[in-house]
């Protein structure tokens, strides 16, 4: 079906070359773009996204070190640096 699109002069530049880098034609890439555009309407949410735990670093030995906030991060480097 042939139809007629009033575009903003930049999208219609960004869309042309994107079907040039893509070595489509300009109505392939809008019809892809479109159906992709339909898809996403029916496609299951994605859920919040959740957080992987961080690893827990241990040394040869198996030893599980204690994790330190910022401020005793900032203690020990401030320690370090006065007996230096």
């Amino acid at each position: 079906m042939r139809t007629t699109l009033d575009l903003p002069d930049e999208t219609f530049r960004q869309l042309k070359s994107e079907a040039a880098l893509r070595g489509k034609k300009l109505k392939d890439l809008l019809a892809e773009f479109i159906e992709k555009g339909l898809a996403a309407r029916y496609a299951k949410p994605l859920g919040p996204r959740t957080r992987s735990a961080l690893p827990i670093v241990r040394p040869a030995t198996g030893v599980v070190h204690p994790s330190l906030s910022n401020a005793e991060i900032e203690h020990l480097l401030g320690t370090e640096d006065s007996h230096a």
